[in-house]
């Protein structure tokens, strides 16, 4: 059984189409799906999607890019709705930095402290509610490491679409949390940091994810993704890592069924 352990299919391009989707990857031998919040509607329509699909689980949380619109009431309605019993995280929560980087179009985009506070506060959320946090981590790994190192006592969880350096993945194993990778790593050439990040760190500490509908493996990229597609990250770690697929199969779902308490 193969866990794509984060997916969006609450987005406009599954409109329509999710029981189909849904079927394509129970085909391939993909049986469970965290369905991933980015703000409140978001979280809400993936405790939907657990509730009416067996294979579905949901997480909730606010993604720095809505970090805006946390408030006080914001919080406590996904406190709320963390009482489905299949609500296994708290996330997608962390720090965007990207687009701080670019053209002052992005002048109304949350600032570096908005999304700080916005992260601290979700993370508060993960510990009151003892689940597992979904980790978003972009152009900001300094700061993702600092504010995770001061709750590393309180927290469990997983940095999700990695694409840090090797120092950062360091230091992520070091503090207990996982890595989970995406189809993006098709596209890097032989030798890169990532190729090196996944042949050197256990296969016990890492999980996989499509992130659905984006980051479409090899040779589907520039396609919408889905869950099927999962099965073709898990073919390249075992192609780096020299293993059978059998065995990242095996060992990236065990981390997420211990990581997300789900059978």
């Amino acid at each position: 059984m193969f866990i794509d352990t984060h997916a969006h299919l609450d987005f406009p391009e599954f409109k329509n189409e999710v029981h189909q989707v849904l079927g394509r990857a129970i085909d391939v031998g993909v049986r469970r799906i965290i369905n991933v919040g980015v703000d409140f509607d978001s979280s809400k329509k993936s405790v939907d999607l657990a509730r009416k699909y067996p294979e579905v689980f949901a997480s909730i949380g606010i993604h720095p890019h809505s970090a805006n619109d946390l408030d006080i009431e914001t919080k406590q309605r996904l406190f709320t709705l963390a009482s489905h019993p299949k609500v296994v995280a708290v996330g997608e929560i962390g720090l965007d930095y990207y687009y701080l980087k670019r053209s002052s179009q992005f002048s109304k985009y949350p600032s570096r402290e908005k999304q700080i506070f916005c992260l601290e506060q979700m993370l508060d959320l993960s510990i009151e509610l003892r689940k597992p946090v979904i980790i978003h981590s972009r152009e900001a790994d300094a700061d993702i490491y600092a504010i995770l190192k001061s709750y590393q006592k309180d927290i469990r969880g997983v940095v999700h679409c990695f694409s840090g350096d090797w120092d950062f993945a360091k230091k992520i194993l070091e503090m207990g949390l996982a890595i989970s990778f995406t189809g993006n790593i098709t596209y890097a050439k032989q030798g890169s940091e990532i190729q090196r990040i996944i042949a050197e760190i256990p296969l016990g500490s890492m999980m996989v994810e499509t992130d659905c509908p984006y980051l479409a493996p090899e040779p589907y990229r520039g396609k919408r993704c889905e869950p099927a597609m999962v099965v073709r990250v898990a073919e390249e770690i075992a192609r780096i890592k020299n293993v059978s697929l059998t065995e990242v199969e095996k060992q990236t779902s065990k981390k997420a069924m211990t990581l997300f308490g789900i059978s």
